[in-house]
């Protein structure tokens, strides 16, 4: 798959001359939905004997309108939105950065500026997609504003449970932590990513040593509480269980860490890129009268996160 960085405006002679289809949208977790929408356009593009190419953003659009107060913490980081969208057959990705220029753009000029000279033939998008001003860039429009230059295709709604799939919605389920929901949505486990450095080494002490995770600050993490994980690193896959919390047990000021005790596992991993796959969630985070009880409670956690990994 190949990736073209593009920042406003867009200059034509920086991607491969020819027709594509063209699907568009953030696709902030690759979810279900999403996965339709690139489905829909890989037929077409199939069908009509041209590559696939998505046109997507490096940035969430909304930062250029309002403030985040709490920070922006995505479903996806861009490497690993593009590994979905690769995984889903994509030829081209045109990463787009999203600046106030690109966003003050009327959706005539975003059409003429952007969707023509990229050469589609066909834009497919979801049912709700918008490409300026909520009014007016809307799918409805868009045969208008394309003038007969490219065909519209519009994906409907998919819904789970009487309610759309979004990333909004999945987005609330991670906050809640219940991240087994959230992975039915997206189709997939949902994944984080970080690198092994230094705790406190109480695990160790405690017969449960433990990978502290700094992850990262763009990613959005799952609530507090221990999880059932699948943990990779050094190019392979383990089993595990995750504590997301504040160790309150040891005292009412700590920060916030994501400690992995990787089950049969030994091997020294300080400073290896690793990533977290969030099956779901056993319990909250809970402040234990002892290390005894912390203790009892921690072999129940791994004899149930060994179970639902059916390890």
């Amino acid at each position: 798959m190949e990736v073209f960085h593009i920042h406003h405006p867009l200059r034509p002679h920086q991607l491969p001359a020819g027709p594509v289809v063209l699907a568009m949208g953030f696709f902030d977790g690759v979810h279900r939905g999403h996965q339709a929408v690139i489905n829909r356009a890989k037929e077409e593009a199939t069908k009509r004997q041209v590559p696939l190419a998505v046109l997507t953003y490096d940035k969430l659009p909304g930062i250029i309108y309002s403030a985040f107060p709490q920070g922006i913490h995505y479903l996806t980081t861009n490497e690993r939105k593009l590994e979905l969208l690769a995984s889903l057959g994509v030829d081209r990705v045109y990463l787009v950065d999203f600046t106030a220029k690109l966003g003050n753009l009327s959706p005539q000029a975003f059409v003429d500026e952007y969707l023509v000279p990229m050469g589609a033939v066909a834009v497919v998008a979801g049912f709700d997609h918008t490409y300026g001003p909520k009014d007016k860039a809307t799918m409805t429009r868009l045969p208008e504003y394309a003038a007969g230059r490219f065909d519209v295709i519009e994906v409907p709604k998919l819904s789970e449970t009487n309610e759309k799939v979004s990333s909004t919605r999945i987005r609330h389920l991670i906050d809640e932590g219940n991240v087994e929901y959230a992975n039915k949505l997206l189709g997939y486990l949902y994944q984080t990513s970080g690198i092994v450095v230094h705790g406190f080494a109480r695990g160790r002490t405690l017969g449960f040593p433990t990978a502290n995770v700094n992850w990262n600050a763009l990613e959005r993490i799952p609530a507090v509480g221990v999880y059932a994980v699948r943990f990779y690193v050094d190019g392979k896959w383990y089993g595990g269980m995750a504590s997301v919390g504040y160790n309150v047990t040891f005292g009412d000021d700590n920060q916030k860490t994501i400690e992995v005790y990787l089950f049969d596992f030994h091997a020294n991993i300080y400073g290896e890129h690793v990533k977290v796959e969030w099956v779901k969630r056993l319990r909250g985070e809970v402040k234990f009268s002892g290390v005894d009880e912390l203790i009892a409670q921690l072999k129940a956690d791994e004899q149930a996160s060994r179970k639902i990994l059916t390890l």
